[in-house]
């Protein structure tokens, strides 16, 4: 898809009062070394960088962290910028969650998604909520960026108090020239802080947090840090074997890309793991099975 769209839709971008700080101390990870529960060895791999850092909500302590503060492509997982954002105008009374949205051909995206594959061209804002983050529906992520715009979103960021991390385009290939290099970027510092900010209720009252959660709560790839715990991929937004988790994740030729929070009943944990490496290449088969280490390094330390 290269036709590129019209955004609409204005926001209050007024937040909660405690926003606005990266990395605020409610939720920032203390700086003392890593557990030696979470010993996960991300230098292995000439050629593949990796950010990552885990660390326990409540206490601050670090499960691992490796090069955290690396802006790294992690392809869908800005997505996540796009689920708060609409979130946000619809606390502002800008948005309802119930308005019906229509896709149009020149958005649909194939590949991640099923809505291309549906018969039904209209749906609420929340049910397209739940295609983006169940399935990263590309289709789905395009009608809704049309409705709440990229400005919106980068607004949005830039109020939650990160500089290294956002959604810098909607979903189209090939990219012509003049277009944002990559659909996102991010580090696992800001990723995990943001994630954990959601497990806190931090931004709104726990109902609306919960949206949010449930939305990634239905998220159906669990292949990476995920794998770990061995969820039902289908259906794990509670506890499985006294761990839950939920997450968003971000995948292309030359990307894997995990965040989320896991939790047992007496301990939360927030993560990030992106991973990087150069084009024509496919590290797919060696990145995964440190994307499990550190999951399993997360399970060690629940």
């Amino acid at each position: 898809m290269t036709e590129h769209m019209t955004m609409s839709g204005d926001m209050n971008t007024g937040t909660a009062s405690n926003m606005g700080t990266a990395l605020n101390t409610a939720t920032a990870p203390n700086t003392t070394a890593a557990s030696n529960m979470g010993n996960v060895d991300f230098d292995r791999l000439p050629g593949v960088r990796f950010s990552a850092l885990a660390f326990d909500i409540d206490s601050g302590e670090r499960v691992f962290a490796h090069n955290e503060n690396d802006e790294l492509d992690t392809a869908s997982m800005g997505k996540v910028f796009l689920l708060h954002t609409a979130l946000q105008m619809h606390v502002n009374g800008n948005l309802n969650l119930s308005e019906r949205l229509s896709r149009r051909p020149s958005e649909r995206v194939d590949e991640s998604g099923i809505w291309y594959l549906m018969e039904q061209d209209e749906l609420s804002v929340y049910d397209v909520a739940v295609l983006v983050g169940a399935f990263s529906d590309n289709f789905a992520t395009n009608v809704l960026i049309r409705r709440i715009g990229l400005e919106n979103v980068a607004r949005q960021v830039e109020d939650l108090g990160y500089r290294n991390s956002g959604l810098h385009d909607f979903l189209r290939w090939p990219r012509p020239a003049k277009a944002p290099r990559t659909l996102s970027t991010g580090t696992a510092a800001e990723l995990s802080d943001f994630m954990a900010r959601h497990a806190k209720d931090e931004f709104w009252d726990e109902s609306t947090n919960e949206i949010f959660r449930r939305w990634l709560g239905a998220g159906a790839d669990t292949s990476m840090v995920a794998s770990a715990f061995d969820l039902d991929p289908l259906a794990h937004y509670n506890y499985q074997r006294d761990v839950w988790v939920w997450n968003k994740t971000g995948t292309n030729g030359t990307i894997r890309a995990d965040a989320g929070i896991a939790m047992t009943p007496t301990r939360r944990v927030a993560y990030a793991v992106f991973a990087n490496w150069e084009k024509d290449t496919d590290r797919v088969v060696d990145v995964m099975p440190i994307m499990r280490e550190a999951g399993d390094a997360i399970h060690r330390f629940l």
